[in-house]
This record gives structure tokens, C-alpha cells and sequence, in this order.
């Protein structure tokens, strides 16, 4: 079996039912925390192919396990949620994903379904499009006019960026059409142009500022602005590909409707073509897979879709998907480059990872300096030495892949890699946290600086508190501001220099450095002088600095002062360029403004420091963030396996963090929707006494730690089991869960006879239809409110000789 297929092959599934449980689990905790980091954070942490198969392997095991598939599984939903900055905004018509296929042959397989489907039918056309790496947009469009631009979000809700949206030069305000229809959902895809993209990173270059990692995380992050003149001055386009709601309109295919939407102004890819035969549509794919970087945005493979509606109607779609169209990925491309090094990282969880430091290399549209090699048994595994020429593999993703070396390019130079003892960023020593692990992982929880500042990051992403503010600079400044002291202090043993920015004397009058006569002072930026270090035992360099944040239990106390004196060490950039020397930078306040008078011959302070728009941003994000639910919360702790989905769980089935913390083993257990090393996990988590004190420090700032309870509740629902299947008007996926355990129901993800109700909402699948075989009950939304309410007697059968009417709410 070849490399790539190894890759993409699922797992066979686990014959313990409870083993599944667990691996369903792990799986899921895992792929929820990467969409988290790609959809709403906009920086992947994951390479496509692993999210890939991790993906692949759970629905391997959930389709051997049916009874464990959860109704909110990430095989059944659609990545992303709503940023807490942005209104929330249903869908008139729900946005799905793409179901994916790895090889032709699965797409070969796709399209002997489809046909089977359309009863034999070989009267087919097949309409294919690239697939752009960008960001799903819905444009709503009344009586021709542009009135809302929303994000795909979770498929249901998603992000109102309407003011962002209408930056965008080649959307149109207005449709170029006389007889516009009265509503129309328009679909389509955002990117940045990767010609702008290499444009944009030279500005920031030349500005000295962090360059971007690629376009789609470009365009996604610069589409999410709050502020919307940022938005504006980034040259993002659009694609538009597809339509959902609509009125007043007549259409036959998806082709008609890219010519409909062409005609009125909405701009659509030159590269899409209607073909006739698989053999075509095998010609494009070979044909734009060599050819990938030569078009106007980043790709990652093909769209193929079923061109007739009328098909496409006799197909139907899944739970997430369409059944009429599937995603070709191109596999990751593959080139050489020289391995430099080999260092270790350390994460939230206190989990090492070795990675590998390359000879700057372009692949896949990107350059690539640093790529992952999971654990030292990996490392072992592909026989990679520090000084190989090694083949790497990046699909368009942040995390690229070492596959292995070219040995016979070695010359005996090459060394191999061990695995450091002590921890890089605390000093404690590391191994194994039990016996037979692969990972190892620094132990020092509590005050290992890199765990700290992964935590941090972690509490603020959008999947806990949503502190947008608060992102992986901030947190390095809060827990660990020397972080980078090591490397310029180096710098400084090899001859190069370091800049001080001047602080403020004493009476705040004069600069303090106006007593120094030895040639060191340095005109910066902005008139603000410098004082260039040149040895690193100068008495004028900085001292190591406390970190305010350790624990993290005080920062939701944190005020502007303490955050006065916080600098960082930055690489010193010249022209774009850097240059070899370092500055030490303040982050949370301005540097003093300095005026030169030459009279006499005197730097005199013409403006104090003060606190920077993001600082008083990130303290409104705090006290904001003190409200947030209690599932936000519990994410935010970095308990291990605890995603949104089973902190949800929890959180309807505690209500409260006390409650939480007194439950025992067996009673985390038997709560719906939390396996058995999740409840582990929470349990092992709350015995741990800082763990307590990161608690109780966040109570005692404010931080909400019990969810508001309507106490008109009555357990309505009592041990019946209930499915809801398909998209309700009235209620998020998430709420039709929360209700029915709110009501002491149980929420399944899949049919048996042991299910007592089975709710049907729009495109339920295949679901319903089994619901059906199995004569179970099935009620509509109406129902499903009546039932929630009242319980089963609301929606009892009827009873007489049968010409009665089925009781409203009720599908017989």
C-alpha cells in the first residue's frame, strides 16, 4: 500500500463497543477543536489530509456502531459557528457542505450511485468547476437590491458581514436586470486573489509587520473584520456558484443559473464546464491538476455537480450533503528541501512535538519553513536525520508533512534526532504520561510558560470565550514575554545589536536616556529614540520580566497598568527584510513620543505613553466575556476531550460549575452525549487543586459559573428517547438537543426500535424513512413543540375508526 493510501484509508472498526465509544469520542473532540481553528479562528492547525481521515475514521465507526452516531456528529454537521462580534442571521435556505472523494474511483462510485438513483438513467451532464479555497458566502438579494451578506456558519445560522460584503468592488449592490426576482439567495465563494496575496505580504514586509500565512485564511479573516475600512482596503473577490431561496424565478440547471446570475452582473468562474461523460470530467481533473497554480485563486480540487435540477430534486441530499454533488481533492504535492533542524514545541496540554525546520521551500502556493512530525516514533518511523534532503507534502494547508528523506542524497553528515529530556520552555523533565504512549508531554501543568500561553489563546478562541482581541502574541506578552529573549541574546553573542525603545524619566519631563553620553542613543521611527545594545551583559538590558498571567486565575483582573510595563523581543526588519538584530517593543501601551530640540541639543518628551486601542479593546472582550454560557466556559478550561459538543452536554445536564465539579464518575458517565473518557477526564481534571483555583479565581472576577434556568420546565419527556432529524425553522441543532434534555428526554443521533419519537424537519434523509419501516411515531415541528410542552399525551395517537383527522402536529 502506497504512502498517500495509507493516509486516507479509514480504520477498520473496533470490535469493543466500548473501545468505539471512546474512539468516537477522541475523534470527535479532535475534529470539532480543528474546525474551531479553521473556520472560526482562521488559523488550521491541522493539515486537510489528517482532518481528512480523522474524518473518514469516524464515519467508519459510526456506520459499524449506528447506535452511537450522535445527531450533532461532526460526519452529520457543518463546520463553523457564530463569532460573538457579529449577529447571527438564519439561512432562508440551509448551506451544505460537499461530500469528498479522494480517488477517481470513488468518484466513479459517486456517479454509479447517482445513476442508479436516477434509474439508470445515462442521461447525465455533469457541470464542473473548480473548487476554491476561500470562504462560503450567501448574498440575499430583495427585488433586485443587495440587502444582506451572511457567512455559512454552522449551515443554519451564520455571521451577518453585511457592511464587509458590500466592500467588495465586484459584488453588486443592485442586480443589472429590469424584472429582478422578489428574493433571491445567492452562493458563492470569497478568496484573495494569490497575485494580491504576494502583494499584500511585500507591504507588510516592507512594513514590518508579520506576514500572512495564505489567502484563504486571508480572506476569511479579513472578511471577518469589525472594522469594515480594514475590509475595504483588502482586494478580496467573490465566485459566485450556486442559489438557494429564490421567488419569481424559472430555472432548469445549474448551468442556467450561472448564465442568469453572469447576465445580471454577479461574477462567475471562467473555468466551470458542462461535460457529457465521465471521461471528460476525468480529462478536467487531470487538466487543472497539473495546472493548479496557474489560475487567479488558491484550489484544493474540483466540484462536480449533477447540471439538471430536475435530477437533482430526484436525488435529495443527506443530513449535511448533497447526493448530487461530490468533491474532488487533489492529492498533496509533494517537493524536496534540506532539513535543517529538528525542535520540539510544547502545546496546551503539555504535549511535545517534534517538528522539523527546512530550507524555505515553495509548495502548493505557499512557502514553508516548519512542518510537523507528531512524536519521536515518528520520527524513528521515517527514518528522517537533521541534515537530510527530505520530501515534503502540503496540500494548501498551515501544517505541511514530512514524508521522509532521500537517502541516497546523505553524505555521512547527517545526524540523528533525539528527543530532549527537559521540557524547552520550563526545564522539567518530560516522558511518557503513562505507560505505552507515544506523546510525550511536560507534567508542570501549572507554570510550563508554553502550556500557559496555549491555554490563554485557547480560552479566548471563538470556540470558548471569543476574545478576539486576545490572540497568540497577546497571550505569549501576558504569560511569557521573554519567549524569544533566548534567540536575541544570541543574536547579540554574534555580533548584531539590540534596540530600546526610551522610557519615560521619573517626572515624566524629560527622556531618561538624555544623561547618557556614549554615542549609543538612536533616532526610531516616529521620533522615537533608541538605545542600541550591542553586549549582552550590558547593564542597560532589561531584566527577565514576571509574567502577569501564570495560572490564568487572574485574568479576567487584569487592568490597563498591569499591562504598562509588558514588552516583547521582535526581529528588527529593515526594507521588509530582516536584518539580524532585535528591538524590544511594548505591546499593550504606545512608546513615548520624543521631540529633538536643536537649540539644546535635548530629546524632550512631547507625548507620554498611553494605552493602545487594543488594550482597551481587550478589556471591554473581558468584561463581556464575564457573561459568557457555561458550556463557553467549561471549553475554555482545557480539560482534555471536552469540545463544544460535550461541554453543551454537560452544561444542560448540571446546569452549574459546582454541580459539575461534585459529580461523581458514574453519574459524568450516564450524561448523554459525555463517554467514558470524557467523563474521566472531566473527573481526573477536578482533582487536580489549581485546577480548583483557576475555578474559583474566575467566580470571583465575575465569570458566570451557572447557566440561567427556565424553571417552568417540567420533565415533560421523562426516559423517552427522542431523533430529530432534518433542519426546524424554530430551533438550532444544538436547541433541539438542549430542549429535549432540558425536559429529561434523551437526544439520539440515530433510529431503533428503542426510540419513542422521531422529529422530521426539512431534508431529513434516510432517517425518516426508517423511522418509517420501524412504524415509530414521527411528528413535524409542530409536534415537536406540542410534545415538549405537554409530553406524549399531546401528541397521542387518534383514536376511533380511523376517518378522524391525525391530530395537528402530527405525521401519520
Amino acid at each position: 500500500m502506497s504512502t498517500d493510501e495509507q493516509e486516507t484509508q479509514p480504520e477498520t472498526a473496533l470490535s469493543d463497543a466500548d473501545e468505539a465509544q471512546q474512539r468516537i469520542a477522541e475523534l470527535t473532540a479532535q475534529i470539532e477543536q480543528a474546525r474551531i481553528e479553521y473556520y472560526e479562528h482562521d488559523a488550521p492547525t491541522m493539515a486537510d489530509a489528517e482532518y481528512d481521515a480523522l474524518e473518514r475514521e469516524l464515519r467508519a465507526l459510526e456506520e459499524a456502531n449506528p447506535h452511537l452516531a450522535a445527531a450533532d456528529s461532526p460526519t452529520a454537521t457543518v463546520g463553523g459557528a457564530v463569532a460573538a462580534g457579529f449577529d447571527p442571521v438564519p439561512h432562508i435556505e440551509r448551506m451544505m457542505s460537499l461530500d469528498n472523494a479522494f480517488s477517481l474511483e470513488e468518484v466513479d462510485l459517486w456517479a454509479h450511485r447517482t445513476a442508479e438513483g436516477l434509474g439508470g438513467s445515462s442521461d447525465v451532464r455533469y457541470l464542473t468547476e473548480l473548487k476554491i479555497d476561500g470562504l462560503a458566502i450567501s448574498l440575499v438579494y430583495e427585488d433586485g437590491d443587495l440587502v444582506r451578506g451572511v457567512t455559512r456558519g454552522d449551515g443554519r445560522v451564520g455571521e451577518d458581514v453585511t457592511a464587509n460584503v458590500r466592500t467588495i468592488d465586484s459584488i453588486p449592490e443592485r442586480l443589472d436586470t429590469d424584472e429582478p426576482p422578489a428574493l433571491l439567495e445567492v452562493r458563492g465563494e470569497i478568496f484573495y486573489p494569490t497575485s494580491e496575496f504576494e502583494d499584500l505580504n511585500e507591504q507588510r514586509r516592507e512594513a514590518g509587520l508579520a506576514e500572512f500565512a495564505n489567502p484563504r485564511n486571508t480572506a476569511a479573516g479579513s472578511l471577518r473584520q469589525k472594522d469594515v475600512a480594514v475590509t475595504a482596503s483588502r482586494a478580496l473577490a467573490v465566485y459566485v456558484h450556486g442559489i438557494g431561496a429564490h421567488e419569481g424565478m424559472t430555472l432548469t440547471s445549474q448551468s442556467h443559473v450561472y448564465e442568469t446570475l453572469e447576465g445580471w452582473g454577479l461574477p462567475t468562474s471562467p473555468h466551470t464546464r458542462v461535460l457529457d461523460s465521465l471521461a471528460a470530467v476525468r480529462e478536467y481533473i487531470a487538466h487543472h491538476g497539473g495546472q493548479r497554480h496557474d489560475v487567479e485563486h488558491e484550489i484544493d480540487g474540483i466540484v462536480i455537480k449533477i447540471d439538471s435540477f430536475a435530477q437533482q430534486r430526484a436525488l435529495g441530499s443527506t443530513a449535511r450533503a448533497p447526493r448530487w454533488a461530490i468533491a474532488f481533492k487533489f492529492p498533496p504535492e509533494e517537493v524536496t528541501t534540506k532539513l535543517l533542524d529538528i525542535q520540539v514545541n510544547v502545546g496546551r496540554t503539555g504535549r511535545v512535538t517534534p517538528f522539523g525546520v527546512m530550507e524555505p521551500v515553495k509548495v502548493a502556493g505557499s512557502t514553508v519553513q516548519m512542518a510537523t512530525l507528531h512524536n519521536q516514533f515518528e520520527v524513528e518511523r521515517k527514518d528522517v536525520l537533521i541534515g537530510d534532503t527530505i520530501v515534503l507534502r502540503k496540500a494548501g494547508d498551515v501544517i505541511p508533512e514530512i514524508l521522509g528523506p532521500v537517502e541516497t542524497l546523505r553524505d555521512g553528515s547527517e545526524r540523528a534526532f533525539e528527543m530532549p529530556r527537559e521540557c524547552p520552555a520550563c526545564g522539567t523533565p518530560i516522558g511518557p504520561a503513562k505507560e505505552g504512549d507515544k506523546d510525550w508531554r511536560c507534567p508542570n501543568t501549572r507554570d510550563c510558560p508554553s502550556q500557559v500561553t496555549g491555554r490563554i489563546e485557547h480560552a479566548a478562541s471563538r470556540g470558548a470565550f471569543d476574545i478576539e482581541s486576545l490572540g497568540e502574541e497577546s497571550a505569549i506578552a501576558l504569560t511569557d514575554p521573554d519567549k524569544r529573549r533566548p534567540e536575541a541574546l544570541a543574536a547579540l553573542r554574534a555580533g548584531r545589536c539590540v534596540y530600546l525603545p526610551i522610557r519615560e524619566a521619573a517626572d515624566s519631563e524629560l527622556p531618561s536616556f538624555v544623561v547618557l553620553k556614549n554615542g549609543r542613543e538612536v533616532e526610531g521611527a516616529d521620533g522615537v529614540p533608541l538605545l542600541r545594545i550591542t553586549e549582552e551583559d550590558d547593564p542597560l538590558l532589561p531584566a527577565l520580566q514576571t509574567p502577569v498571567v501564570t495560572t490564568g486565575a487572574n485574568l479576567f483582573d487584569l487592568t490597563a497598568e498591569d499591562l504598562r510595563e509588558i514588552f516583547v523581543w521582535q526581529p528588527e526588519r529593515r526594507d521588509g527584510e530582516v536584518t539580524g538584530d532585535w528591538r524590544i517593543q511594548p505591546v499593550f501601551w504606545s512608546r513615548p513620543l520624543f521631540k529633538h530640540y536643536k537649540r539644546e541639543g535635548a530629546w524632550k518628551l512631547n507625548r507620554p505613553s498611553a494605552t493602545l486601542k487594543n488594550t482597551e479593546t481587550l478589556a471591554e472582550e473581558l468584561e463581556k466575556a464575564k457573561s459568557a454560557e457555561l458550556w463557553r466556559v467549561l471549553v475554555a478550561l482545557s480539560i482534555r476531550h471536552v469540545g463544544p459538543t460535550a461541554a453543551r452536554s454537560l452544561a444542560v445536564a448540571y446546569g452549574a460549575m459546582d454541580a459539575i465539579r461534585e459529580a461523581d464518575l458514574a453519574q459524568l458517565t450516564e450524561t448523554d452525549g459525555v463517554a467514558g473518557i470524557i467523563a474521566e477526564s472531566v473527573r481526573e481534571w477536578f482533582t487536580v487543586d489549581w485546577h480548583h483555583e483557576l475555578v474559583d479565581g474566575w467566580a470571583a472576577s465575575g465569570v458566570r459559573m451557572v447557566d440561567e434556568v427556565d424553571e417552568g420546565f417540567v420533565k415533560t419527556l421523562e426516559g423517552l428517547t427522542v431523533v430529530v432529524t432534518g433542519g426546524l425553522e424554530g430551533f438550532t441543532r444544538d436547541g433541539a438537543k438542549e430542549a429535549i434534555i432540558a425536559r429529561g428526554g434523551k437526544s439520539s443521533g440515530s433510529v431503533s426500535k428503542k426510540t419513542d419519537f422521531v422529529v422530521v424537519g426539512e431534508n431529513a434523509g434516510s432517517k425518516e424513512d426508517k423511522a418509517r419501516d420501524l412504524g415509530l411515531r414521527i411528528l413535524d415541528e409542530a409536534g415537536f413543540v406540542a410534545l415538549l410542552e405537554d409530553g406524549p399525551e399531546a401528541v397521542a395517537e387518534p383514536t376511533g375508526d380511523g376517518d378522524e383527522a391525525a391530530d395537528e402536529g402530527t405525521t401519520p
